[in-house]
């Protein structure tokens, strides 16, 4: 099978993630890891057992690897728009977590950017990828519940002690939980339903920002909110949840439970819904929330799946990411003003 050198910037709590990833996803040869923090960066490749060449930074390692094919961002939201500028006009494929960028306008300097560049590019909204989320879709899809009456999501954290020079907790870096954290939920919703009509959220200012928010998006036929926040206790941990109310059926996810997805029939005690689980296990280095690699491997195998066999991905495109980073910045200005804030075709 042929393989596609990839390049990795970033090697914080995302960065580790991924290179475990790609050590595990046939298709997928890492060649080399950008980071200032390069005696750090070796350590923690030597503990996952990574040999892995090291770099100062993106231009370096593609100067020393003119191989790489796909540039794999996850450096912070602020650093987001020069990685993947460099990337897509070196014509290399581009992964970018999301948030993509921290402005409308600098998402729109990448999408131009990408549309020149005519490469491959997805955005790290691994929501779409988690597998009890697809089951969701899947069975909206479907039709199985008949109409889907209601539906709410939450997103509940500890606050972030896991970023570099705590980068995460200071709203000029990170946009609080509202963009880092919360847009899960936003993408999701609109992944599924597509855009509303309008939002109006409440939240929870402090000095990272919107650090807690609830948001009621307006559908004509169908009532969704979602909650988000990571100003939780430390200990407290994290959840994610969703429950879909349907004409004949609901829907429960909650992180926490075992089993954790269960569908109720109108007839029928709570039973388990099946979905496909992902064959990752788990993140070595324990950083972060999340350390099930499962909606993180599936983005990353589709997105090298789509690459060596010359599709452009269909799900968390540029478009997408674009999409809920306007929403988001919409929720956010209504919880500021306090007022619903409309939103235009």
């Amino acid at each position: 099978m042929t393989s596609l050198n990839i390049a990795l910037v970033g090697f914080g709590f995302m960065g580790s993630m991924h290179a475990q990833i790609y050590s595990q996803l046939a298709g997928a040869r890492l060649v080399g890891v950008a980071d200032p923090r390069t005696d750090i960066t070796r350590a923690k490749l030597a503990k996952l057992g990574l040999d892995v060449p090291v770099y100062g930074s993106l231009q370096e390692l593609l100067s020393a690897r003119p191989e790489t094919a796909m540039v794999d961002v996850c450096t912070p939201l602020g650093a987001h728009e020069a990685d993947a500028l460099l990337a897509l006009k070196s014509g290399r494929h581009l992964f970018c977590e999301k948030p993509l960028a921290p402005t409308l306008a600098a998402a729109d300097r990448i999408l131009a950017a990408a549309k020149e560049a005519g490469t491959a590019v997805q955005v790290g909204h691994c929501i779409r990828f988690w597998t009890e989320y697809q089951a969701l879709r899947k069975f909206v899809r479907e039709g199985r519940g008949g109409r889907l009456l209601s539906l709410s999501l939450a997103r509940q954290a500890s606050r972030p002690d896991y970023t570099v020079g705590d980068w995460a907790n200071q709203e000029r870096f990170s946009g609080g939980a509202a963009l880092d954290l919360h847009i899960h939920d936003t993408d999701f919703v609109l992944a599924l339903l597509g855009p509303p009509c309008a939002v109006h959220s409440r939240a929870t200012f402090d000095y990272s920002g919107p650090s807690h928010v609830f948001t009621l998006y307006d559908y004509p036929d169908v009532a969704v909110a979602a909650e988000g926040g990571w100003n939780y206790p430390a200990k407290w941990g994290f959840r994610m949840a969703f429950q879909a109310l349907f004409e004949k059926a609901c829907i429960d996810y909650d992180s926490g439970k075992s089993p954790t997805l269960a569908v109720t029939w109108s007839d029928r005690a709570p039973e388990p819904l099946p979905f496909e689980p992902t064959a990752a296990g788990q993140s070595q280095t324990g950083e972060g929330n999340i350390s099930n690699l499962g909606g993180y491997f599936n983005e990353l195998k589709s997105f090298v799946e789509c690459i060596l066999r010359g599709v452009p991905p269909v799900d968390a495109t540029l478009e997408d990411a674009r999409a809920s980073l306007a929403v988001v910045f919409a929720e956010i200005e209504s919880a500021r003003a306090q007022r619903p804030v409309e939103l235009g075709a």
